[in-house]
Protein backbone atom coordinates (compact mmCIF):
# COMPACT_ATOMS: atom_id res chain seq x y z
CA UNK A 1 0.00 0.00 0.00
CA UNK A 2 1.34 3.44 -0.96
CA UNK A 3 2.58 5.75 1.80
CA UNK A 4 1.10 9.10 2.77
CA UNK A 5 3.58 11.97 2.61
CA UNK A 6 3.37 14.48 5.47
CA UNK A 7 4.90 17.96 5.16
CA UNK A 8 5.81 19.15 8.67
CA UNK A 9 6.71 22.82 9.20
CA UNK A 10 7.39 22.97 12.94
CA UNK A 11 8.59 20.36 15.45
CA UNK A 12 5.47 20.72 17.61
CA UNK A 13 2.97 20.52 14.77
CA UNK A 14 3.02 16.83 13.99
CA UNK A 15 0.14 14.61 12.88
CA UNK A 16 -1.27 14.50 16.40
CA UNK A 17 -4.57 12.62 16.45
CA UNK A 18 -4.30 11.96 12.70
CA UNK A 19 -1.51 9.46 13.44
CA UNK A 20 -3.80 7.33 15.61
CA UNK A 21 -6.44 7.28 12.89
CA UNK A 22 -3.93 6.27 10.21
CA UNK A 23 -2.52 3.56 12.45
CA UNK A 24 -6.02 2.23 13.02
CA UNK A 25 -6.51 2.09 9.26
CA UNK A 26 -3.15 0.28 8.83
CA UNK A 27 -1.80 3.14 6.71
CA UNK A 28 1.86 4.18 6.66
CA UNK A 29 3.21 7.69 6.39
CA UNK A 30 6.51 9.49 5.99
CA UNK A 31 7.39 12.92 7.34
CA UNK A 32 9.21 15.51 5.27
CA UNK A 33 10.55 17.76 8.04
CA UNK A 34 10.64 21.02 6.14
CA UNK A 35 11.86 22.87 9.24
CA UNK A 36 15.01 20.71 9.14
CA UNK A 37 15.63 21.40 5.47
CA UNK A 38 14.42 18.05 4.18
CA UNK A 39 13.94 18.18 0.40
CA UNK A 40 10.40 18.35 -0.94
CA UNK A 41 9.59 15.82 -3.68
CA UNK A 42 8.78 17.24 -7.10
CA UNK A 43 5.71 15.05 -7.64
CA UNK A 44 3.42 12.54 -5.89
CA UNK A 45 4.39 9.51 -7.94
CA UNK A 46 4.07 6.41 -5.79
CA UNK A 47 2.26 8.22 -2.97
CA UNK A 48 -1.13 7.31 -1.59
CA UNK A 49 -1.94 10.81 -0.39
CA UNK A 50 -0.55 14.13 0.83
CA UNK A 51 -0.97 15.81 4.22
CA UNK A 52 0.29 19.38 4.70
CA UNK A 53 0.48 20.40 8.35
CA UNK A 54 0.46 23.75 10.12
CA UNK A 55 3.33 26.06 11.01
CA UNK A 56 4.35 29.67 11.66
CA UNK A 57 5.24 30.42 8.03
CA UNK A 58 3.18 32.81 5.90
CA UNK A 59 2.05 31.98 2.38
CA UNK A 60 2.23 35.64 1.26
CA UNK A 61 5.94 35.86 2.12
CA UNK A 62 7.31 33.38 -0.40
CA UNK A 63 10.60 35.25 -0.68
CA UNK A 64 11.13 34.62 3.03
CA UNK A 65 10.00 30.99 2.77
CA UNK A 66 10.96 29.97 -0.78
CA UNK A 67 10.43 26.26 -0.12
CA UNK A 68 6.70 26.93 0.09
CA UNK A 69 6.79 27.30 -3.70
CA UNK A 70 8.03 23.71 -3.88
CA UNK A 71 5.22 22.64 -1.57
CA UNK A 72 2.65 24.34 -3.77
CA UNK A 73 4.11 22.57 -6.81
CA UNK A 74 3.74 19.26 -4.97
CA UNK A 75 0.15 20.12 -4.06
CA UNK A 76 -0.49 20.91 -7.74
CA UNK A 77 0.93 17.51 -8.65
CA UNK A 78 -1.40 15.84 -6.14
CA UNK A 79 -4.39 17.74 -7.50
CA UNK A 80 -3.59 16.69 -11.07
CA UNK A 81 -3.13 13.07 -9.98
CA UNK A 82 -6.42 13.18 -8.01
CA UNK A 83 -4.67 12.06 -4.81
CA UNK A 84 -6.30 12.65 -1.42
CA UNK A 85 -5.00 15.92 0.03
CA UNK A 86 -5.44 17.14 3.60
CA UNK A 87 -4.30 20.67 4.44
CA UNK A 88 -4.31 21.70 8.11
CA UNK A 89 -4.01 25.39 9.10
CA UNK A 90 -0.96 26.52 7.07
CA UNK A 91 -1.64 23.49 4.87
CA UNK A 92 -5.15 24.72 4.15
CA UNK A 93 -3.70 28.11 3.21
CA UNK A 94 -1.14 26.53 0.87
CA UNK A 95 -3.85 24.48 -0.81
CA UNK A 96 -6.02 27.58 -1.20
CA UNK A 97 -3.11 29.56 -2.67
CA UNK A 98 -2.32 26.73 -5.08
CA UNK A 99 -5.94 26.93 -6.22
CA UNK A 100 -5.55 30.67 -6.86
CA UNK A 101 -7.09 32.14 -3.69
CA UNK A 102 -5.63 35.08 -1.80
CA UNK A 103 -4.06 34.38 1.61
CA UNK A 104 -3.59 37.40 3.90
CA UNK A 105 -3.24 38.45 7.50
CA UNK A 106 -6.55 38.37 9.35
CA UNK A 107 -8.04 41.29 11.24
CA UNK A 108 -7.22 39.50 14.51
CA UNK A 109 -5.61 36.27 15.63
CA UNK A 110 -7.85 33.30 16.32
CA UNK A 111 -6.02 31.33 18.99
CA UNK A 112 -7.78 29.18 21.56
CA UNK A 113 -11.11 27.38 21.67
CA UNK A 114 -13.89 28.78 19.48
CA UNK A 115 -17.08 27.39 17.91
CA UNK A 116 -17.06 26.16 14.32
CA UNK A 117 -20.31 26.08 12.35
CA UNK A 118 -20.78 23.69 9.45
CA UNK A 119 -22.37 24.90 6.23
CA UNK A 120 -25.42 23.35 4.61
CA UNK A 121 -23.12 21.70 2.08
CA UNK A 122 -21.32 19.86 4.91
CA UNK A 123 -24.45 17.79 5.60
CA UNK A 124 -23.79 15.77 2.46
CA UNK A 125 -20.01 15.96 2.56
CA UNK A 126 -18.11 12.66 2.65
CA UNK A 127 -16.02 13.72 5.65
CA UNK A 128 -18.47 15.87 7.62
CA UNK A 129 -21.89 14.28 7.24
CA UNK A 130 -23.28 13.42 10.65
CA UNK A 131 -20.79 15.65 12.48
CA UNK A 132 -22.50 18.12 14.87
CA UNK A 133 -23.57 21.28 13.06
CA UNK A 134 -21.64 23.34 15.62
CA UNK A 135 -18.74 22.29 17.83
CA UNK A 136 -15.82 23.87 19.63
CA UNK A 137 -12.44 23.38 17.95
CA UNK A 138 -8.86 24.36 18.62
CA UNK A 139 -7.56 27.34 16.62
CA UNK A 140 -4.07 28.75 16.18
CA UNK A 141 -3.83 31.13 13.24
CA UNK A 142 -3.47 34.76 12.28
CA UNK A 143 -3.89 34.39 8.50
CA UNK A 144 -7.08 33.86 6.52
CA UNK A 145 -7.93 33.18 2.90
CA UNK A 146 -10.71 33.48 0.36
CA UNK A 147 -12.65 30.44 -0.76
CA UNK A 148 -10.87 29.09 -3.85
CA UNK A 149 -12.78 29.16 -7.13
CA UNK A 150 -14.93 26.04 -7.60
CA UNK A 151 -14.34 24.96 -3.98
CA UNK A 152 -17.18 24.18 -1.57
CA UNK A 153 -17.28 26.01 1.76
CA UNK A 154 -17.82 23.55 4.60
CA UNK A 155 -17.36 25.50 7.83
CA UNK A 156 -16.94 28.98 9.32
CA UNK A 157 -16.39 30.67 12.67
CA UNK A 158 -17.40 34.06 14.03
CA UNK A 159 -14.00 35.53 13.16
CA UNK A 160 -13.21 33.56 10.01
CA UNK A 161 -15.61 33.00 7.08
CA UNK A 162 -13.69 30.04 5.62
CA UNK A 163 -12.71 27.45 8.23
CA UNK A 164 -12.99 24.38 6.00
CA UNK A 165 -13.53 23.65 2.32
CA UNK A 166 -13.42 20.89 -0.27
CA UNK A 167 -12.06 21.03 -3.79
CA UNK A 168 -13.17 18.21 -6.04
CA UNK A 169 -13.79 14.98 -4.19
CA UNK A 170 -10.48 14.37 -2.40
CA UNK A 171 -8.81 17.71 -1.53
CA UNK A 172 -9.71 19.22 1.85
CA UNK A 173 -8.52 22.24 3.78
CA UNK A 174 -9.16 22.71 7.51
CA UNK A 175 -8.02 25.94 9.13
CA UNK A 176 -9.03 24.75 12.60
CA UNK A 177 -7.15 21.97 14.38
CA UNK A 178 -9.21 18.79 14.73
CA UNK A 179 -5.92 16.88 15.16
CA UNK A 180 -4.99 18.78 18.33
CA UNK A 181 -3.61 16.84 21.30
CA UNK A 182 -2.60 17.92 24.77
CA UNK A 183 1.05 17.36 23.83
CA UNK A 184 0.90 19.61 20.76
CA UNK A 185 -0.97 22.35 22.58
CA UNK A 186 1.45 22.27 25.52
CA UNK A 187 4.41 22.59 23.16
CA UNK A 188 2.82 25.50 21.28
CA UNK A 189 1.97 27.40 24.46
CA UNK A 190 5.47 26.76 25.82
CA UNK A 191 7.20 28.07 22.69
CA UNK A 192 4.89 30.95 21.80
CA UNK A 193 3.59 31.87 25.28
CA UNK A 194 5.43 35.17 25.52
CA UNK A 195 4.06 36.25 22.16
CA UNK A 196 0.57 35.34 23.30
CA UNK A 197 0.91 37.51 26.39
CA UNK A 198 1.84 40.50 24.23
CA UNK A 199 -1.51 40.23 22.44
CA UNK A 200 -3.37 39.46 25.69
CA UNK A 201 -4.03 35.78 24.97
CA UNK A 202 -3.83 33.52 28.03
CA UNK A 203 -1.98 30.35 27.05
CA UNK A 204 -2.51 28.73 30.45
CA UNK A 205 -6.26 29.24 30.15
CA UNK A 206 -6.18 27.55 26.72
CA UNK A 207 -4.48 24.52 28.30
CA UNK A 208 -7.02 24.38 31.12
CA UNK A 209 -9.94 24.51 28.69
CA UNK A 210 -8.32 21.74 26.63
CA UNK A 211 -9.18 19.22 29.35
CA UNK A 212 -12.86 19.90 28.68
CA UNK A 213 -12.69 20.27 24.90
CA UNK A 214 -10.27 17.62 23.66
CA UNK A 215 -12.39 14.47 24.19
CA UNK A 216 -15.28 15.67 22.00
CA UNK A 217 -12.94 17.18 19.41
CA UNK A 218 -11.00 13.92 19.29
CA UNK A 219 -14.11 11.99 18.29
CA UNK A 220 -14.87 14.47 15.52
CA UNK A 221 -11.29 14.36 14.30
CA UNK A 222 -11.30 10.57 14.21
CA UNK A 223 -14.39 10.65 12.02
CA UNK A 224 -13.00 13.28 9.65
CA UNK A 225 -9.54 11.75 9.26
CA UNK A 226 -10.80 8.19 8.96
CA UNK A 227 -13.12 9.15 6.14
CA UNK A 228 -10.37 11.18 4.45
CA UNK A 229 -8.08 8.15 4.47
CA UNK A 230 -10.69 5.69 3.19
CA UNK A 231 -9.81 6.08 -0.54
CA UNK A 232 -6.17 5.35 0.27
CA UNK A 233 -7.12 2.08 1.96
CA UNK A 234 -8.65 0.98 -1.31
CA UNK A 235 -5.44 1.52 -3.33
Amino acid sequence: MAKILVLQHHPAENLGAIAETLEGAALAWQYVRVFDGHPIPSDVKGLGGLIVMGGPQTVYQLDRYPYLRDEMALIESALKADKPILGVCLGSQLLAATLGAEVRRGAQREIGWFPVRLSDAARDDRLLRGVPAEFVAAHWHGDVFDLPKDAIALASSERTPVQAYRYGGKAYGFLFHAEMTREILTALVSEFGEGLKRVEIDGDAILVEAEQRLPALGKIGDTIFGRWAAPIQGT
